[in-house]
This record gives structure tokens, sequence and C-alpha cells, in this order.
């Protein structure tokens, strides 16, 4: 349905998802596009099935009093579901309002409130108690249920809906500048921002990225990382759509590895913690020892190398990512050794997710994040921040004037807020955000990330962060890696070890004072990382503030109790 204020607009400069679910349907209706995993089994969804099922949830919204242009909040762990309805908010003229499965009950009421959403669709959750106690507060709100037995309880059934809707006949016509989405952002610090993302923006990053990796008529893309993180939203489920991939999507956590292996994808994408999970299970089974022996003897490291990759279900993979946080060179260069190449990539909401990328793969220039991909504009202010320009950023910040106007100077270049520099080839190095540099009691800033990646490199630890604003000197906070027949003793010496050799490396207001090992392992729940795992180092610094106060003179090791 065509709104009148929207004639004068030129349609798309590039295709939409909207026309290309209804393009694939028409070219290929009974290929599988969609692969969902329950009960250890496939079932599967052809364009024509994704595309006539989405058709009907238009319909159904409009039923429901839905009209062109409402909010619809989206909250589920990925499925193919997902996938339906934010190809039903396209085809029905809705805004989408993708929120994270693992927010909180008042991330979630405002992420909602503030947006203004008609309609919640809950789906696939860990735990749904979160997403039920923001339904049951908001009477006005329309609620759909995804069919599976983890979905909060809602107003409406999705399968219930569909059943008793015809397809809808309109086809509505999408601009460039047209708002498409609201995605929120994850909050490293305050309130989430609603980050205006248009179809022109989006369409354009989806084909830069295409166009740039390469997408083949036989790839399988596997769909698991967060789609309300616009990483996965690109880089997923637009390449699926726009490429016309097949993707598939997990059952659960606990089946991660065995749903990889049934997919056996081209391309996959994950983040740093995950692949330094993949690396600890390989080590506990292989230590690195004997690994750097297998990999010496020629015949043998052929086939040690395959045997890793089809453990880990990527034995098809031609491209493999990793970005949404920093990874340490030595993890990238641990994998190169074992012959899976991983990709690092950068960018953020504001930029969906497209700005830089190692590709093609150069192992030479691991510890970079790449370089400009093709479009994209990047240069490094006075003060070090990385600043972007390209055809595919967002529009502003919902309903929020004042940081809209400080995301952009005056010739639209983007503030990224992260510090960086270029090498001779335009590969970009970053050493962190500008707001995570913090000035200890000596006066003086530190920069923690450059001495995070260079402990990731000698240590094996599931998570740190290092802290220090207003302290005598900073403080490393570990949670030690979950090893089998764990030994404190042992791991307290290698860490004042690793320590010494770090400290002979850093300036002396840098040097680390002390080591605090955390009992309890960091979480979205527990509220210390993000729902895109990124650790929110101002909660740590608030926390433990008065621990490196009154740092004890004696230890530099001390057990959290």
């Amino acid at each position: 349905m065509i709104q009148p204020h929207e004639l004068s607009k030129p349609n798309c400069a590039l295709p939409t998802p909207n026309e290309m679910i209804l393009k694939w349907a028409e070219e290929r209706p009974d290929d599988v596009y969609l692969k969902q995993i329950i009960n250890r089994q496939f079932v599967e969804y052809t364009y024509d099935e994704v595309a006539d099922t989405a058709l009907k949830l238009v319909s159904a919204l409009r039923k429901l009093g839905i009209e062109p242009g409402d909010k619809v909040a989206l909250i589920s762990k990925n499925c193919a579901e997902w996938f339906i309805c934010d190809l039903a908010m396209m085809l029905g003229d809705y805004v989408s309002v993708p929120i994270f499965p693992t927010a909180g009950a008042d991330t979630i009421e405002y992420c909602l409130t503030h947006s203004g959403s008609k309609v919640l669709i809950g789906g696939k959750l860990d735990d749904a108690a979160a997403t039920q106690q923001v339904i049951e507060k908001l009477e006005d709100l329309i609620t759909v249920s995804l069919p599976y037995h983890s979905a909060p309880s809602c107003q409406h059934e999705f399968t219930t809906l569909i059943a008793q809707s015809e397809p809808s006949s309109e086809r509505p016509q999408h601009y460039d500048d047209k708002l498409m989405s609201l995605v929120y952002t994850s909050g490293t610090s305050g309130l989430p921002k609603g980050a205006m993302l248009t179809y022109g923006a989006f369409c354009w990053s989806v084909k830069q990225l295409i166009d740039h990796i390469g997408i083949e008529a036989q790839d399988r893309l596997f769909s698991y990382l967060p789609l309300a993180h616009i990483t996965e939203r690109v880089y997923i489920f637009g390449s699926s759509i726009m490429g016309g991939v097949q993707t598939a999507f997990p059952e659960s956590l606990d089946t991660f590895i065995e749903d990889v292996k049934m997919q056996r994808p081209t391309l996959f994408i994950s983040v740093p913690r995950l692949w330094t999970l993949f690396q600890q299970r390989i080590q506990d089974k292989l230590p690195q020892k004997k690994l750097n022996i297998l990999l010496k003897i020629p015949f043998v490291n052929s086939l040690i190398k395959k045997k890793l990759a089809d453990g880990l279900g990527l034995n098809k993979a031609r491209v493999l990512g990793c970005g949404s946080a920093p990874v340490s060179p030595a993890l990238l260069d641990w994998y190169h050794s074992v012959g899976l190449n991983i990709t690092e990539a950068w960018g953020m909401t504001e930029g969906f997710a497209y700005t830089t990328l190692n590709h093609p793969f150069r192992a030479d220039k691991i510890g970079t994040v790449g370089n400009a991909g093709p479009g994209i504009e990047l240069k490094i202010a006075n003060d070090d921040e990385i600043m972007v320009r390209s055809r595919g950023l967002f529009s502003g910040y919902y309903k929020n004037d004042i940081a809209t106007q400080e995301a952009f100077d005056t010739e639209g270049w983007l503030h990224t807020g992260d510090i960086g520099f270029l090498d001779s080839d335009g590969y970009l190095t970053i050493q962190g955000r500008k707001k995570d540099n913090f000035k200890t009691a000596k006066g003086k800033f530190v920069c923690p990330v450059p001495i995070e990646k260079k402990l990731f490199e000698y240590s094996r630890v599931e998570m740190m962060c290092l802290i220090g604003l207003g302290l005598p000197a900073p403080i490393l906070l570990v949670v030690p890696h979950d090893f089998p027949n764990f030994d404190p003793e042992r791991y307290e010496r290698t860490t004042k070890r690793v320590i010494a050799k770090i400290n002979a490396e850093l300036e002396s207001h840098e040097q680390i004072k002390g080591v605090l090992m955390i009992k309890d392992p960091w979480s979205i729940e527990n509220g210390i990382l993000t729902p895109t795992l990124k650790i929110k180092r101002h909660v740590l610094e608030q926390k433990y503030h008065d621990v490196g106060q009154n740092w004890p003179k004696d230890k530099l090791v001390v057990w959290e109790e």
C-alpha cells in the first residue's frame, strides 16, 4: 500500500529484501531456503513457503489493527520464524524493532515504550520470565508467540494466525531514506540508543559485502549470533536473502557443535569468546606441545588440520569471520597455524557492521581489523578517533537529536568513538574505545585494550578486564579458564610470571599492581556482559574500586571470596 506522501519518492536504488523473497519464490519456489533443527532433524522451508507465510503474517497483523509505519518488536533467539517475521515487516510496511533475547525486563520495557511498538512477537528464549513480566505490565501491547515451548505466553499464536489468514496482496514500495528498523545499541554505558536504519543504507551495505566476499550458488550459512545485533542482520540475514543462500538455525546451545556439523556452513562468523572456547576445547584434548610436533610432520600436518576443521563442522567453510569485540592476534595466529584463516572485521550498528575486514585474508595483517571495504572512507582524527563515511550509515538516533548531532561532523563523517591508526597499506589497528581509557590517581592515562590483547597472548583465561580509574595503579580482573583438574597454586605461579613479563614491557604508570581472580564467571545475567558479550568496563570499575584502592602491598594475586 503506497502512502500519499510517498508518491514523489523514488524507489530504492537496489532491490529490497521484501522484493527478493518474492523474486526467489517465483524463480526458485521449491528450493530450500531455511532449515530449522528441531528434535535433531531439519525442518525445511522453501522460498515459496517463506514468502507465503510472511504474506499471511502481514494480513494477520492488519486484522489486528496494525497499520503501515507502525513499530513491531521481536524478541527471540535465532530461528526460521525470525527471518519470516522480519520479511513480513518489510512486506507489510512496518518498522521492525528487534530486542536481544537475553535482555532484562527494564531493557525490554524501555525498547518497547521508547520505540512506541504496537506489537511484540515472542519466540525461542532461554528464559521467558523477563519478557513475560513486561507483557503483563504493558496491557495495551498486542502479543504473538512463535511456535516454541520456551516462548512467552501471548494473546495470539503465530501458527493459528497464519492458518486463519490469506496472503496479503499489498506490495509496498520502499525508498532509500525510509525507516526500515530501529536497532537498539547494546548499551555498554547508559541506556540503549535506537539507531534508525534505512532501506537504502541496509541494501547498499549488504550488496557491498556480497560483492566483496563473493556469494556462490552453493553457499550455506548458519545463523546463531543474535539477530537483534546488526552484524548477524547484515552478514547473515542480508546475505541470505539478497544472495539467495540457504541458511540453517541451531536447536540449542548444548547441541551447537553438532548443529554446525549438520549444516557444514561455507561462510561462518563468530565472536572472540566462542573462537577462544573452540581453541580451549581442542587444546584440552590435544595439548599444544603434542599439536606442535604433529604439525611439523608433513603428511600428518594435513590430516590433523582436516580433523580439527571437521571436528568443528567447519571443513567446508571458505570464509571464517570474527568481530563484535577485540580479539587477541595470538588466537588468530593459532587458528592460522592449524589451517583455519579467520577474517577479522570491524563495524558498528551505526555503520551497518560493514566498515573494515581482512579479506582476502592476509596472515601478515593479523592484529589489524583489515582495510576499508569497497565504498568505505576512513580517516583518523587529530585525537586518534576513527572516522567513517559511506552510503551505509544510519540516519540518527530515534527521538535523540542531541546524540545524532554529536555522531556526525559537518562533512558527514561518523564519530565512531574508537581510537586507532592506519598502516601504510591502509589496514586499521584499533586501540580501544575513547571512553575505555582511564586516568589513574597518578594523573596519567592508560589505554587498556592493547595491554589486554598482549595478556591474552601470554595466558589462557576465560575473560579479563584491566581497570584503574582513580586507582593508585591498574588492577587486572581475571576469570580463569575452567581447566580439568584445576590447580590454583600452579595457576597463580603462572600468573606471576605472565605479569612480570608484561610489566617489563609497560611504562611505569601502566604496570599492573594486582590480579584479582574472579569467583563467578561474568555473564549477561549478572550485568557484566552486554547482549553481544562485550564487557561493561564501567560496571567493573565501580564494583571493584574499593578492592583496588585497598590492594594489599605484599600480594600480587588475590582470589575473590
